[in-house]
């Protein structure tokens, strides 16, 4: 334990990494899933390889959100609604598999607004996106919004963190440019409000004894934003079984198993780890854009992404400075 009488030179906690792009985080020393889901998640298989499969859940996201937008009849909001209620389920599911372990006690109609912000962005985003180009606006925006609260909030940065953090705008903002091969600028500012609704969402929930419970939680009390969405725009609807077999995984297997493999390994990762493998997300989504979807990947989107992730790294992954 540090010395009560240097308590003026310890450093205030950091607002990044960001676990799961942004994802709450568990207290240091906090059981994350009980010893039930700990049971049914070995161990074995902890930390990175279970942190590589949550990662592929995550990027899973937006190819199955552009999959679904592109090549069957569902609507971005009938998408968003199948997709949060298919989250609530499996988690509410996860929840009662554990024994012994108290509920999360963070949850609150703030927190689910902002989650059911990020989702309906997302899906109404992955309209006119790229999967490739969506998943990389969407982890810059959280991470600029997470880097910008700590530093509204007094966190300082090194000379080093700050030419990341400009690399990385610089990237966005090149992505974002006019051009041939530029982004759709509908698509691209909701998915940064997708990012920011996110990023707002894991401050809130940062530090969490209980992530999954917490996340659980705000998962079923955005069931309420959502169908009320749904509801409002009825008479647009439209979906096919496909259309909803898509977003369901993406809710309940992609975002649901996913949070919970994510918080199974989190403990053993330790932050600078946890940090760098986020950096994977976007090249993950990359990908599988190019060989489940075949998106072309311009020279444009791979500078882009390459200033951006570099970037991103600069700052998530250099040792933070208190304030002075």
């Amino acid at each position: 334990m540090p010395d009560p009488s240097h308590r003026h030179t310890r450093p205030r906690r950091s607002a990044y990494p960001t676990p799961a792009l942004g994802a709450p985080t568990a207290a240091p020393g906090t059981p994350t899933l009980g010893p039930a889901l700990d049971a049914t998640i070995p161990a074995v298989f902890a930390p990175l390889p279970l942190a590589a499969l949550a990662m592929l859940a995550f990027a899973g996201n937006s190819l199955l959100c552009r999959l679904a937008l592109r090549s069957t009849t569902i609507d971005p909001a009938t998408f968003t609604s199948v997709r949060l209620l298919s989250g609530a389920l499996v988690l509410a599911i996860l929840l009662r598999m554990r024994r012994g372990a108290a509920p999360g006690t963070r949850t609150s109609w703030a927190s689910a607004f902002a989650l059911f912000a990020y989702a309906a962005a997302f899906s109404f985003a992955y309209v006119s996106l790229p999967a490739a180009t969506g998943a990389l606006l969407l982890f810059g925006a959280v991470q600029v919004t997470m880097v910008g609260v700590g530093l509204w909030r007094g966190e300082r940065l090194a000379a080093l963190q700050w030419t990341g953090l400009a690399a990385a705008c610089a990237g966005l903002a090149a992505l974002l440019a006019p051009g041939a091969q530029a982004a759709s600028w509908q698509g691209s500012l909701l998915m940064i409000a997708a990012g920011v609704a996110w990023g707002v969402y894991s401050l809130r929930g940062r530090g969490a004894r209980d992530p999954l419970g917490d996340t659980a939680g705000n998962f079923a009390r955005s069931a309420a934003f959502t169908l009320a969405m749904s509801a409002m725009l009825l008479a647009t609807a439209h979906w096919d079984m496909r259309g909803a077999l898509l977003a369901a995984a993406s809710g309940g297997i992609a975002s649901g198993l996913g949070y919970a493999v994510w918080y199974r390994a989190l403990p053993g990762l330790g932050a600078s780890r946890a940090a760098a493998v986020q950096l994977t997300v976007p090249v993950i989504a990359a990908l599988g854009a190019i060989v489940l979807l075949g998106e072309p990947m311009s020279l444009r989107f791979a500078i882009c992404a390459a200033v951006v992730l570099g970037g991103v790294a600069l700052v998530v992954l250099k040792r933070r400075t208190a304030p002075a």
